[in-house]
C-alpha cells in the first residue's frame, strides 16, 4: 500500500520560510518523479513543483520560481518543498503526488498526499 504523508505546514508571516516535507513508503521512491501540488479554497488544485528520481532536473510554476526549492532525498524516500519569501497569496493546501512521467499535470499522477495547510498572514 503506497502512502504519501506530507508534514511541515502551518502559519507563516508574509516574508517568511516554511519547509514541507513528504514521506513516502510502499513506493519504489527511484522509479518516481515526485511533484507538489497546492489548491486554495475554490480554487483548482495548480502544479507548484516537480523534481526527477534523479535529482537532475526540475521544473517550477512561474508563480513560485526563485522563491521555492524542490529537493529529494531517495535513501529516506523523502522530496521537500522549502518555500521562501512567502506571500499571502500562497496560501493553500499542499499536496506531493508521485508520477512515473515527468509532469505538470495533475492527473498524470498516481499517488497522492493527503495535504498540509500552509497559511500566509499579511
Amino acid at each position: 500500500q503506497v502512502q504519501l504523508v506530507e508534514s511541515g505546514g502551518g502559519l507563516v508571516q508574509t516574508g517568511g520560510s516554511v519547509r514541507l516535507s513528504c514521506v513516502s513508503s510502499g513506493l519504489s521512491f527511484t522509479l518516481y518523479t515526485m511533484g507538489w501540488f497546492r489548491q486554495a479554497p475554490g480554487e483548482e488544485r495548480e502544479f507548484v513543483a516537480a523534481v526527477r528520481w534523479n535529482s537532475r532536473s526540475t521544473d517550477y510554476a512561474d508563480s513560485v520560481k526563485g522563491r521555492f526549492t524542490i529537493s529529494r532525498d531517495n535513501a529516506k524516500n523523502t522530496v521537500y518543498l522549502q518555500m521562501s519569501s512567502l506571500k499571502p497569496d500562497d496560501t493553500a493546501v499542499f499536496y506531493c503526488a508521485a508520477t512515473r512521467d515527468y509532469s505538470r499535470v495533475a492527473v498524470q499522477y498516481d499517488f497522492w498526499g493527503q495535504g498540509t495547510q500552509v497559511t500566509v498572514s499579511s
